[in-house]
């Protein structure tokens, strides 16, 4: 769990616009001073102010990797105090959804042939549209039970990746969520069905995101998707 954790701040790092104003929320969420952080990573304070700052150049992955396990190591030492804390809301997360990321990008047109699945709206956008992970989810669990503000995570590290709907029963309560969500998916899968709400159609057209039904077994899905 710690690993996956590690990957998802170093990533949020690596993509933001401003990757050393991530690093400074971090290190505060950390509760690690600048000082302690410079010490472990045997650099000066000035620097690692510069890099927060975003006055230095921005931190290539040797940094970024290296930043990381500090936070990890310096909480460590501390007992573990704060990290327990992440790995709970992520373990709390994971009985609403999964998430994984690609290797590389794949197109939406090849995505949906790993899945056995038919487009049902705007197919005409799956020539543009590039996939770099998927979220798997439960469409009851997700409506139902989760706190709104864990909807962000349902994006891991981009947003460029398919939003996967299981227990489905007519793809319109998964689409009016995404309607009413600020970050749209790339697309849609609607797990188990024949035929879409015609209002989640309209939804997916007006959000220009395509929607995909496929009735492939979700273990063969992860199966299929995992080795990507």
């Amino acid at each position: 769990m710690s690993d996956k954790l590690k990957t998802e701040i170093a990533g949020e790092i690596a993509l933001s616009p401003n990757p050393g104003s991530t690093m400074k929320k971090w290190r505060e969420i950390f509760a690690i001073t600048q000082t302690d952080l410079a010490n472990h990573l045997k650099l000066s304070c000035s620097t690692i102010s510069d890099y927060e700052g975003n006055r230095r150049k921005s931190p290539g992955t040797g940094i970024i990797r290296r930043f990381v396990d500090s936070l990890f190591d310096i909480d460590k030492a501390r007992g573990n105090v704060i990290l327990s804390k992440l790995v709970s809301g992520i373990e709390k997360s994971d009985q609403f959804f999964e998430t994984h990321e690609f290797a590389t990008s794949m197109s939406a047109i090849d995505f949906a042939k790993v899945l056995n699945a038919k487009v049902v709206a705007n197919e005409e956008l799956m020539k543009v549209k590039k996939i770099y992970g998927y979220t798997l989810m439960d469409s009851l669990k997700i409506i139902l039970e989760m706190p709104f503000n864990q909807f962000p995570k349902l994006y891991g590290t981009m947003s460029e990746r398919a939003f996967i709907f299981t227990q489905v029963s007519t793809g319109r309560s998964p689409m009016v969520v995404i309607r009413v969500t600020p970050m749209k998916p790339s697309l849609v899968v609607l797990h188990g069905i024949d035929e879409v709400d015609a209002l989640a159609l309209k939804i997916a057209e007006r959000e220009q995101i395509p929607v995909l039904i496929t009735k492939m077994d979700v273990s063969k899905i992860r199966e299929a998707l995992n080795k990507l």
